[in-house]
């Protein structure tokens, strides 16, 4: 299984901060915001990764990340989606990155206090199909939200404004190599995106779709309240996978 981690868009919500650099650049209490869903991933045990990022900062990622050495890996995998036309879209450049493999695929802004290595477990013995991940969330209108039916989701409403249930989806899926052949066929939305739900949702049409429901918390960092809620959050929770990767040197003079 490879992993995926996408950093495009322009931010709008977090402007004027995104004037001058990537959202996924921004601080999350101590490290640029990108770190979080790297370190996930490595927690998890995927070694081959790809970054997707646009716009007049993407060079800024092969500055910060390099080869990945600060997370113990080897190389990191770089795609450059010209530029604003979805998740689906950005997420269709990792095609020849994948290789017929499956994928698991993280938002550069979403923070997951758990491991998401028994997800990435659970969907290693199935390898197949899509699983998304759920969490019960006060404000389900801000996203994609999963109507369930049994133990089965049943439909995936984006954004929709009377939700029919607390369950958000998150930024993170795991698919197989079905999935390019629907991202092609995707026509765009009223947004002029192609839209990752409309991904999911042809995939719970064909019976393929599988979830489960995260214990710990979960935030999106891509607006200024929750960028805010973000930090807030990783500076109280002591988890393994939310510590550093590695310690920052102390500097001269500086107590260690």
């Amino acid at each position: 299984m490879k992993g995926v981690v996408l950093a495009g868009g322009m931010g709008s919500r977090l402007r004027p901060m995104t004037l001058v650099t990537n959202k996924h650049l921004l601080p999350v209490y101590d490290r640029p915001m990108i770190y979080y869903p790297l370190q996930q991933l490595v927690h998890a045990g995927i070694r081959e990764i790809m970054v997707v990022t646009g716009g007049s900062y993407a060079g800024d990622f092969l500055r910060l990340l390099g080869n990945g050495k600060a997370f113990g890996l080897d190389h990191i995998n770089y795609a450059y989606q010209e530029g604003h036309g979805g998740i689906a879209e950005a997420l269709g450049l990792a095609e020849h990155f994948a290789d017929s493999e499956p994928v698991v695929v993280i938002l550069g802004d979403n923070i997951f206090q758990d491991s998401l290595a028994p997800a990435v477990s659970a969907y290693r013995a199935h390898r197949r199909g899509a699983m998304v991940l759920l969490k019960a969330v006060p404000d389900p209108h801000r996203f994609g939200v999963a109507e369930l039916e049994g133990h089965r989701v049943r439909r995936i409403a984006e954004k929709p404004e009377a939700p029919s249930s607390s369950l958000a989806v998150t930024g993170c899926y795991f698919y197989d190599d079905q999935v390019f052949a629907m991202i092609r066929a995707l026509e765009k939305s009223e947004r002029n995106e192609l839209e990752i739900t409309d991904v999911n949702n042809l995939y719970i049409e064909m019976g393929d779709m599988s979830h489960r429901v995260l214990s710990g918390w979960w935030t999106d960092a891509g607006t200024v309240a929750s960028l805010y809620r973000a930090t807030r959050l990783v500076a109280e929770t002591d988890a393994p996978v939310l510590r550093r990767t590695r310690p920052a040197p102390a500097k001269s003079g500086e107590a260690s």
